[in-house]
């Protein structure tokens, strides 16, 4: 079968001919989506701080298809994968019966985007976060695709105003269509925490953080009297500055999050919310389809933050 291989740490993957995993018919999928995240390419550069499998491996931590129990294409799921037999391959091992049931009706570029990204965004927001009715949230990374869902996520469980932070000036808008009331450019960082709280109009309770750095202690700075932080990403850098004072002088609360520590049945709840959400076109996210072939390709794209789901197919071609 055909599939992406990590052959040597650092790299991106190249388009091998490799045998098909060897698993029983209730673990083994035919892959249709396997969506392409931050944490893969983490994982690839055997850096990752939870380990990285022995090279050669086919990555992908998640993907959409159909389950073969007897052979035969059953119905569509979104499942997590078991590397080394990751997703980016036309089979893949489905992680400890890590499924969930996904309606015909959702694009693969969709349900794709509703997974890693789509968890992380909708429980920090909730679990970690705790965001309350009328409250206001400042979303950094807002142009990127867990940053767009995590707006969208906030409108719909009733947050009072949303800030959007992001670089990218089509991303901001963006963010506004889909209801922030508000957006800060962080590019310019000279009176960054003024601007967010003029932004958040003086009030700010929560504050969710994929991006850390500079941006992310100018969030830190412009929390109000008892604000909750959630820490769930560095794409800004991985080292920040924090004054004693910004912490201690405002009892506010840093939470980190990351969905691995989340149990699966939780997830899965998760998971069916956000779907949920896409069937009653209250959440959209942008999205693109590239055949398994240019799985090097997407792998840069996905380095420079390319604004939208990059999604691997073994079904499309060139």
């Amino acid at each position: 079968m055909r599939a992406a291989v990590i052959e040597r740490y650092g790299e991106p993957p190249v388009l091998r001919d490799v045998p098909e995993p060897k698993a029983d018919g209730a673990s083994l999928v035919e892959v249709t989506a396997a969506p392409l995240n931050p944490v893969d390419i983490s994982i690839a550069s055997g850096k990752f701080y939870a380990g990285s499998p022995p090279t050669p491996y086919v990555p992908g931590g998640e993907g959409i298809g159909r389950k073969l129990p007897n052979g035969n294409p059953g119905p569509r799921v979104y499942f997590r994968a078991a590397l080394p037999h990751g997703a980016m391959a036309e089979r893949a091992v489905i992680g400890q019966g890590q499924t969930v049931p996904i309606p015909d009706s959702i694009p693969d570029g969709v349900a794709s985007a509703l997974g890693t990204a789509g968890l992380a965004a909708y429980l920090s927001l909730t679990r970690r976060g705790q965001l309350k009715g009328g409250e206001t949230v400042l979303i950094l990374g807002a142009s990127g695709v867990l940053g767009s869902i995590a707006v969208q996520v906030a409108r719909l469980l009733g947050a009072g105003r949303i800030v959007a932070g992001a670089r990218d000036e089509r991303g901001l808008a963006r963010a506004k269509e889909f209801g922030a009331h508000a957006a800060v450019d962080l590019k310019q960082t000279d009176g960054l925490a003024d601007r967010i709280r003029e932004a958040s109009e003086g009030q700010l309770h929560l504050v969710i953080d994929p991006v850390w750095g500079v941006p992310g202690v100018a969030a830190l700075e412009a929390l109000g009297p008892f604000g909750r932080f959630v820490q769930l990403g560095a794409s800004a850098g991985q080292e920040a500055v924090v004054k004693s004072g910004a912490v201690r002088g405002r009892y506010i609360s840093i939470l980190g999050f990351t969905t691995f520590l989340v149990p699966w049945e939780d997830q899965a709840t998760a998971y069916r919310t956000l779907i949920d959400y896409a069937v009653s076109g209250q959440l959209k996210v942008e999205f693109e389809i590239l055949p398994l072939e240019r799985a090097a390709e997407a792998w840069k794209q996905q380095a420079s933050s390319p604004h939208r789901k990059l999604v691997l197919s073994p079904q499309a071609r060139r």
